[in-house]
């Protein structure tokens, strides 16, 4: 049978008790010694060779579709964070879709795949926009709708149509300001040797309601055979003009207009890129 602990003297007993065991003295800690403070030639050096170089990669052209809430200011709000990256839009179409609430922007930019990643997440980051995908490098059908105004007269009229005047007569300026000379010249009988006469301005030749008839309808046959090679058509014809629409790809509608170019491009309008994946 255990003997009970003897009784504590006083409160000084807890102090004795520690004070008589060995206690463990930990070692010393190691002395550190300080880095030597660095220059500032030395701090920006060590900053630049650190500095992983730019990033070489190509730019190149990358498709954004983004599907948004069919409200106001969503346009506006997307533009802006594009434009504050730097980004120029080549093309940009906005329409609705079968649901009543969203809409599908559909966004061609250039740039690296990088940069163009983190426009993406932030324009995914916008509160009306639900999704933004990268159709780059998926199978796309694209189209773009191009409507274009041709001159029937030819290329040697253009100047006048675009400027509001005669399409197929002399201008009537310079009627006037031969019919002045003329007069001029009459009324002097000993006109000046050394006098410069003006010369009078090139103009188109006028032509005969008959020329004139000719050359339209052979305009407007070239003009309706290219068409028919790009699986365009002929909307309108008016008396001077014909208004072409052309259907298809980017590549398509940029090779039917350089070919449409020497007829005597009046107007033109392009609804930009627009595409579904496969």
């Amino acid at each position: 049978r255990s003997r009970p602990p003897p009784p504590i003297e006083d409160s000084t007993s807890a102090l004795d008790y520690k004070s008589s065991q060995r206690r463990y003295i930990p070692p010393p800690l190691p002395e550190t010694s300080l880095p030597r403070s660095r220059t500032a030639e030395e701090a920006v050096t060590n900053i630049l060779y650190n500095t992983p170089p730019p990033s070489n990669e190509p730019f190149k052209k990358h498709t954004l579709n983004c599907l948004v809430q069919n409200e106001p200011g969503v346009l506006s709000r997307v533009s802006g964070i594009l434009a504050g990256r730097g980004f120029n839009i080549d093309s940009l179409v906005v329409c609705r879709t079968e649901i009543r609430d969203l809409s599908r922007m559909c966004i061609v930019i250039s740039g690296q795949d990088g940069v163009v990643e983190q426009a993406r997440r932030q324009l995914e980051d916008l509160v009306p926009v639900w999704a933004v995908l990268d159709y780059t490098n998926t199978r796309t059908i694209n189209r773009e709708l191009a409507l274009v105004k041709l001159s029937v007269l030819g290329p040697e009229y253009l100047e006048d149509q675009l400027q509001g005047g005669p399409t197929h007569q002399a201008k009537t300026f310079e009627r006037e300001t031969t019919l002045a000379h003329n007069f001029e010249s009459s009324a002097n009988p000993h006109p000046d040797p050394h006098a410069v006469e003006p010369q009078p301005a090139i103009s188109p030749k006028v032509l005969t309601p008959s020329e004139l008839l000719r050359r339209k309808s052979e305009h407007l046959a070239a003009i309706r055979t290219l068409a028919d090679q790009f699986g365009a058509k002929i909307v309108d014809v008016s008396e001077n003009s014909v208004i072409v629409e052309m259907s298809g790809k980017t590549t398509r509608v940029n090779a039917f207009l350089s070919l449409v170019k020497p007829f005597g491009i009046l107007e033109s309008a392009r609804t930009g890129k627009y595409n579904l994946n496969r």
